[in-house]
């Protein structure tokens, strides 16, 4: 047999047996698209978080405005089981009102920084580099990074539960605010703890580029 004609008739076989090699990771790469539901979903946890921060909103405007019914509402918004119950709009119940829309804003940062962050690093680019409202965090934004700008807003969350927590500290014995602070200092030893991987990381791979 001809060498020419059995290494022409071997080259179909090895090209079939290239390609079907490569559409198992081509396979495995496209699976990344069943991310964006979850991603979506989050956008409606979105819609429910704006929902729910104009209707607290429209609320203490109109308990400012003398509506009983709106009052009552913000009372029983900032009640607690077997703490101090609110009969008026006094500077305590404002606070307490005004730190729940600040705690919805920044879970919906939260929720960006996931949606936008998790889907330029894990399914697809968004190519905003010439856009003028792109995130100043997005252009350098990888899995560490991630993980370290949503431990801070976890850190800020937390921050503001626990100053709720201490505004009404009669309505906590002292194992619950101990339990509290704690969580809370867990969260930011966790938040520095990343932070130092990700130094650490960072400048390790400066150091094996650099070499």
């Amino acid at each position: 047999m001809d060498p020419d004609s059995h290494q022409a008739s071997s080259q179909p076989g090895s090209q079939s047996s290239t390609k079907s090699i490569a559409m198992l990771p081509r396979f495995i790469f496209m699976s990344r698209w069943l991310q964006l539901p979850l991603y979506l979903g989050l956008i409606l946890a979105q819609c429910v978080y704006v929902y729910h921060f104009w209707v607290e909103l429209s609320d203490l405007i109109g308990a400012v405005m003398g509506s009983p019914t709106a009052l009552q509402h913000v009372l029983d918004a900032v009640g607690l089981p077997g703490g101090e119950k609110h009969t008026r709009l006094d500077e305590t119940t404002i606070m307490l009102v005004v730190l729940g829309l600040i705690d919805v804003v920044m879970i919906s940062n939260l929720l960006i920084m996931v949606i936008v962050g998790g889907y330029e690093t894990f399914v697809s680019r968004m190519n905003l580099e010439s856009h003028p409202d792109q995130p100043e965090w997005l252009s350098h934004v990888n899995a560490s990074v991630l993980k370290v700008k949503l431990s801070t807003a976890i850190i800020g969350i937390s921050s503001i539960h626990l100053l709720k927590t201490f505004i009404n500290a009669g309505a906590y014995d002292a194992k619950s605010l101990l339990a509290k602070t704690g969580i809370h200092i867990t969260f930011l030893l966790s938040a520095l703890a990343i932070a130092y991987c990700d130094r650490i990381m960072t400048s390790t791979h400066r150091d094996s580029s650099s070499h």
